[in-house]
Order: C-alpha cells, then sequence, then structure tokens
C-alpha cells in the first residue's frame, strides 16, 4: 500500500473510490470519484456514538459486524472499474481507507491511498487559490455575451474558468429560470481546482466577474479576493446585440418562469417597471420586456463598477456583438 500526495493523488487514468459515507460524498467530492461507502450513512453515526461513548475497541468490533457481510461485494464494485491499480481515500486517511485498502490489496489489487485524505485535498484547493494567481478579469453590462467570450478564449488555447458553467447557473435572478442544478458550494470549490489544478501559473487566467454568490453556491473566498483586486477588461457593445443576445439566451423558456424571475426583482426594478416587463411577457414581446430589466442590471452594474474604477485596465467599445472577433481582440491586446 502506498501512501500519495494530493496532486500525484489525483491521476485521471487510475480510477478513484471514495469510502466515505453516501452524506459526505454528497457534500463534495473529487471530480471522477466513486463512491463505495464502508458504512452507511446511519451506520457511521451508529459506530461514531459507539465511540464516544465505549471507546476505539467497542467501536472497531461493531464496525467489523457491520463491514463483514459486505467484502465480497465490496471486491465485485471495485472489479467492475476495469483496473487492477486502485486510488482510495476517506476523510483523514485513517482507518476507513486504510481497511479497504487491506481488503483489496489482499484480494490482488494495487492500492494507493491519499495521504491525509480528502481533508488534505481541500487544504490543497484552499492553498491553490489563495497564490497571487495572474487573473484576467472580464466584465460588462448584462447580455454582453461575456460567458460567450471567454468560451471562445478558451478554444484559442486560452486558460479559461468558466465560473458560471462551473456553478450551473447564470448569476442572476434569471439564472434560476435556466439552471438545470447546482452543485454544492463544497463542490463548485472542487470543480474550480479540477479545472485550474494543470495550469500554467505563468500565464493569465481570464474569469467573469461575478458577485460572491452564483445563484445558491458561493464563491471560494481567497479566490474572489484575488479576483476583486486584479486588473478587469471591460467590453461594451451595442444595446441591440445585447437585447438580441438575452432573447436568444432566453425567448424559448416558459413564460411563467420569466415572470417569476422578474418578480425576484420587483423592489429593485419599481413596481411599474416591473408590472410593464410582466406585462410586455405576458404578451410575448420579450425584447421590449428585456429593455426594461435591462435598465435595472445596467444602474447595477454602473454602481459595482464605480467601487472597482481602480481596478478597471481598460474599457473596450465594439460595435457588433461577433464573438469570435471579440475574443481574437482579447487575446492579441497582450493583455
Amino acid at each position: 500500500m502506498k501512501a500519495l500526495a494530493v496532486h500525484d493523488f489525483l491521476k485521471p487514468e487510475v480510477p478513484l473510490l471514495d469510502v466515505r459515507s453516501p452524506s459526505e460524498f454528497m457534500a463534495g467530492h473529487i471530480p471522477g470519484a466513486e463512491n463505495l461507502p464502508l458504512f452507511s450513512d446511519e451506520e457511521r453515526a451508529e459506530v461514531g456514538t459507539l465511540y464516544k461513548q465505549a471507546g476505539r475497541e467497542a467501536a472497531i468490533k461493531r464496525g467489523l459486524d457491520i463491514v463483514g457481510p459486505k467484502m465480497s461485494s465490496f471486491i465485485t464494485q471495485a472489479e467492475s472499474l476495469g483496473s487492477t491499480h486502485l486510488h482510495i481515500h476517506c476523510w483523514r486517511g485513517g482507518m476507513r481507507s486504510q481497511s479497504m485498502a487491506w481488503l483489496l490489496e489482499t484480494y490482488g489489487f494495487e492500492i494507493s491511498v491519499l495521504e491525509g485524505g480528502y481533508k488534505a485535498y481541500r487544504r490543497t484547493i484552499h492553498d491553490f487559490f489563495s497564490q497571487n494567481l495572474n487573473l484576467n478579469v472580464l466584465s460588462g453590462l448584462t447580455g454582453s455575451q461575456k460567458t460567450e467570450v471567454l468560451l471562445a478564449m478558451k478554444e484559442m488555447g486560452e486558460q479559461v474558468l468558466d465560473l458560471e458553467g462551473i456553478a450551473g447557473h447564470q448569476g442572476s435572478s434569471f439564472g434560476n429560470v435556466l439552471s438545470q442544478g447546482q452543485p454544492t458550494t463544497e463542490q463548485f470549490h472542487n470543480l474550480l481546482f479540477h479545472e485550474a489544478k494543470d495550469f500554467n501559473l505563468n500565464r493569465s487566467i481570464w474569469l467573469e466577474d461575478e458577485s460572491f454568490m452564483i445563484g445558491k453556491v458561493a464563491f471560494l473566498g481567497p479566490l474572489h479576493d484575488i479576483k476583486e483586486n486584479s486588473p478587469h477588461i471591460v467590453i461594451e457593445i451595442p444595446l441591440e446585440n445585447r437585447l438580441d443576445h438575452l432573447v436568444k439566451g432566453y425567448g424559448d423558456l416558459h413564460k411563467e418562469g420569466l415572470i417569476k424571475a422578474t418578480e425576484g426583482i420587483r423592489r429593485k426594478l419599481g413596481n411599474e417597471r416591473a408590472e410593464e416587463a410582466i406585462a410586455l411577457i405576458r404578451d410575448g414581446q420579450l425584447r421590449a420586456a428585456a429593455a426594461i430589466i435591462l435598465h435595472y442590471y445596467d444602474q447595477q452594474y454602473q454602481r459595482s463598477l464605480e467601487k472597482k474604477k481602480d481596478k478597471i485596465r481598460e474599457k473596450i467599445t465594439f460595435d457588433h456583438g461577433d464573438i469570435q472577433a471579440i475574443a481574437r481582440h482579447l487575446i492579441h491586446g497582450n493583455h
């Protein structure tokens, strides 16, 4: 049995088994890991309580009683992964991963365990995003196609963190309408690290200027702090192009979802504007409704930008909404 540090452990060609309980796994896990829980949630709670009340030996005996009948099924599940070399971890790299590693090695697998367990992995994420990363923050009014521009830049070879894509949310009241479900905040951080861990840190990393909350998930604190203090590049495209983009993105959605999203900003939009926008949505006049709603978002954006005006390195105005052309301009502008 070999103990590996986090970066050596995260080899995509080796199947990864997380032997923590199902609820631990659901709260957050290493992307690509399979859950092979030594204990169910109820069994883990029982063994943990026994450990506190009767001591280590009693807890171990009860754990063996629980695990004994499951041993052959553990081996069968491991065999289904199609590899004789497996990586295994638990929370701290302790008894659960060691026990599973012993069983599978006894059967004939080659096993490596994560030194320090999932806790060490989470600490590595915090340390990684606490570095002085070379970020370029793309900003711009709602509908400026920032995400699409960043994805085009990624296709062209730039290092990009697609925050909205990873969070499964477009970062506004209307983002809820398009969202197909979000990861937990913990898993969001894991996915960010999974995307960024192999970046060349001597090169720029591009990301969008997002709020601390993206839907229901929270930004990683250190990364958000670095983002707020990094150079911002603002793209400005014509209102008509922004409206085209918004109608294209939201036009096929159910009217009730759009109305609910508008209700979500009623207080900030104002009753009169909210009622007007909702009436237009009901009447199918989405472009006119979007123009009213953009008035609120544009004001909000301008206030936000004013607070960080000293971070704005450049404002670039385009007379079109050509995503590929904007992406090429940003790349070749030597930012």
